[in-house]
């Protein structure tokens, strides 16, 4: 790129300088944004909607036995036995 092209938003800047700012009566959100304000509010419904048909889907799932027996006790478990024998006080494996 050339130093001319680098300096052109500068340049077409300084044209914007000499105009007065909008009154306060003409600075509006509009229509635009109140649409795409009422589909964020339309995607954020469908998405609670969806989610809880799938919680309604795991728990059916869970009570028909899908995922194995339920377990009973401690729930906060780790699966990878990692920090099982740093927490129980016996010696390390070697």
């Amino acid at each position: 790129m050339s130093v001319p092209a680098l300096l052109l938003p500068l340049v077409v800047g300084l044209d914007d300088v000499n105009q007065k700012p909008p009154a306060d009566n003409d600075v509006v959100a509009g229509w635009v944004a109140f649409g795409v304000f009422l589909l964020l509010a339309a995607a954020i419904a469908f998405l609670g909607w969806s989610m809880s048909r799938q919680f309604k889907k795991v728990r059916a799932a869970r009570e028909a036995g899908v995922f194995g027996e339920p377990e009973t006790g401690d729930t906060e478990r780790s699966t990878d036995g990692a920090d099982d024998d740093a927490n129980d006080g016996a010696t390390p494996k070697a």
